[in-house]
């Protein structure tokens, strides 16, 4: 990591601002230098001339105030418009929508727009438009960031989340099965580890859920938490959810401006990376997807840990690995991170302890099962970096060997990334990039596990791969690219191994 760690200013794009000093006591024991220009430009110096050519010089880059808070606000009218589109009628933009579609999924702007409406080839083509068009805006936030206040990015990260929590769940239903598996345990007093939401055809809920045969892949500390919302009323216990989730994912960009001060960086930047991505907004704020409340804890870890609460940080990253299993890979980067050996005790007696409430109330509530991981993880996306690399290699997709060498090379990757000496943030995200990157069912919200540490890290090519993966998914999963795929006859899930995922999907979702 350590060329990664030297560049940390040498773009205004994708720097995260003055690079704070870790002394050697570790994380939070050290501060920013003075005159961190001139340093800066010193490394840099120092660079190999290969490296050189990453870099591109400031004044090229530089956006003004004004571009910055055009972007921004563009990005912000950008979710209204699609809340409106969302909310005004049954679209293929909320799933199921057309088998009916209540007011109180709807909302409250559907009594303002109920008016509006649109072809579904028109819609989904302006969808895609609409994605490109906030990402391009994405980068002129990005472009101007320095010169933006504070105060201009605080008022559209609240604006834009409340804008589209007015949205109904886009995409996926997943809030729909998150609720179906809190009634299935809290209501029917059935094992949601063992049974799928088809055990109760006659919930209310089961009409707006798709997963009807697959057990929770949820973790016991997410599931059992939502268990109270089975004891309420199906149109509140949805409102409550949304409101949380929201309420999350606000928690977690705040933590990600405390990490940033705690790091002696810039906030701004930190905060306009995750916040301003359109994969955030359009695909992880607009599905209320229970990631932010794993990445609420696990960036809560790094902030206790910065501070120098290791045992603190132990406790809270448990909580993480509670709600979903993949914060794990945080845990030996921060173990790298806690030095002298004494704070790694801390930290390990702090997840220790926490650990043991966890599992007694998970056997307590779900006996010795766990989440069931294994079905999902051998579906595909046509997407996936595994289905790409099959079809590359002529073997018809992400077929079970190559992923089976995955997840070897997952695991090679991250015991190269503890073995480099650098910036432990850095490995960790690009550990979280090679995750992302090894799975087969791949959804676009994912990169909202690496958006914090590639923009907290020292490293520049982490931040410049966050953003190209960005693109990529953009790209990938707007609607537009289907349809011009289809009409050349172009299918990644057209294979026998395609078929065969999309076969066991559709058996787990009737």
């Amino acid at each position: 990591m350590r060329e990664d760690s030297t560049r940390a200013e040498g773009s205004i794009v994708l720097a995260s601002g003055p690079s704070a000093s870790i002394a050697p006591g570790g994380p939070g024991s050290g501060t920013a230098h003075a005159g961190t220009a001139r340093a800066g430009g010193d490394l840099l110096a120092r660079l190999p001339p290969f490296a050189a050519r990453w870099r591109l010089p400031r004044s090229q880059l530089v956006l003004g105030p004004l571009a910055g808070r055009i972007a921004l606000g563009g990005l912000a009218l950008g979710g209204l418009a699609l809340v409106a589109f969302a909310t005004a009628a049954p679209s293929p933009l909320v799933p199921r929508s057309y088998l009916g579609f209540a007011h109180w999924e709807s909302g409250p702007l559907h009594l303002l727009l109920g008016h509006l409406s649109a072809d579904p080839t028109t819609l989904n083509l302006s969808l895609s438009a609409l994605l490109v068009a906030m990402t391009a805006a994405y980068g002129a936030a990005l472009l101007a960031v320095r010169t933006l206040s504070m105060r201009t990015i605080v008022i559209f990260v609240v604006a834009v989340h409340a804008i589209l929590l007015m949205s109904p769940p886009l995409q996926l239903t997943d809030l729909f099965n998150y609720l179906g598996y809190a009634r299935l345990g809290g209501l029917h007093h059935v094992n949601p580890y063992t049974h799928g939401i088809a055990s109760e055809l006659h919930d209310p809920v089961y009409r707006y859920t798709t997963w009807h045969h697959l057990r929770s892949p949820y973790g016991p500390l997410f599931t059992a938490l939502s268990y109270p919302l089975a004891w309420l009323p199906l149109p509140v216990a949805y409102w409550v959810l949304k409101v949380v989730t929201v309420l999350a994912s606000l928690g977690f960009v705040a933590l990600v401006y405390r990490c940033a001060r705690l790091l002696g960086r810039d906030p701004r930047f930190a905060v306009v990376f995750v916040a301003a991505n359109p994969v955030f907004l359009l695909f992880g704020i607009t599905g209320f997807h229970n990631d932010f409340f794993m990445l609420v804890p696990s960036t809560a870890a790094i902030a206790l840990l910065l501070a120098r609460r290791d045992r603190a940080a132990g406790a809270v990253l448990m909580l993480a690995i509670a709600v979903k299993f993949t914060a794990v890979l945080l845990l030996p980067f921060l173990l790298i991170a806690a030095r002298p050996s004494a704070r790694r005790l801390r930290l390990l007696a702090g997840a220790a302890l926490a650990a043991i409430p966890l599992v007694a109330l998970s056997v307590a509530l779900f006996g010795l099962t766990i989440p069931n991981l294994s079905d999902q993880s051998t579906l595909l996306t046509g997407f996936s970096i595994p289905n790409l690399a099959g079809l590359a290699l002529g073997i018809g997709g992400g077929a079970p060997g190559l992923l089976r060498v995955a997840n070897v090379a997952l695991v090679l990757s991250v015991i190269y990334l503890l073995r480099r000496r650098g910036d432990w943030l850095s490995g960790a995200g690009w550990a979280t990039l090679a995750l992302i990157a090894s799975l087969a069912w791949l959804v676009p919200w994912y990169v909202i596990w690496l958006l914090p540490l590639a923009a907290l890290s020292t490293s520049l090519r982490l931040r410049r791969a966050t953003l190209a993966f960005t693109v990529f998914l953009v790209f990938a999963f707007m609607p537009a690219t289907g349809i011009i795929l289809s009409a050349q006859g172009i299918n990644p899930m057209g294979t026998s191994v395609g078929q065969a995922s999309i076969s066991l999907q559709h058996k787990l979702e009737r």
